[in-house]
């Protein structure tokens, strides 16, 4: 992993020492995980989806596109700024990761996000 990448894992997964920073970018604190067990270096809550967002998406991979497009718009507005600044302020230094509880990492916010941190989203 190179310094400033940023990665993906599940919360659940044992910390690994390429992880760099690891952050929990959830609205909602995982279920049986302590915050002891868990190795955080932070926790953003303020760039997860919205309540209503995360509530019609359900995890519906076929509605991932849609889900994309709408948590981008989320993400571009000014409520959501700081945090993506903040995200993009612990990325430009080491390798970043974007921890969560969801099972499908590959449809999940998370992936949305680090997309948005790379700079590819619509």
């Amino acid at each position: 992993m190179t310094e400033g990448s940023i990665r993906i894992r599940r919360v659940y997964d044992r910390p690994d020492p390429e992880d760099g920073t690891r952050v929990l970018v959830d609205r909602i604190w995982p279920r049986g995980v302590s915050k002891q067990a868990a190795h955080l270096d932070g926790w953003i809550k303020d760039v997860a989806p919205s309540t209503a967002l995360r509530t019609w998406y359900g995890h519906d991979p076929n509605k991932f596109s849609q889900f994309r497009d709408r948590y981008c718009a989320e993400l571009a507005a000014p409520a959501s700024q700081s945090a993506v600044a903040q995200l993009r302020q612990l990325a430009a230094d080491r390798p970043l990761t974007l921890l969560t509880a969801t099972r499908d990492i590959e449809h999940s916010h998370a992936a949305v996000l680090a997309d948005v941190l790379g700079g590819s989203c619509p």
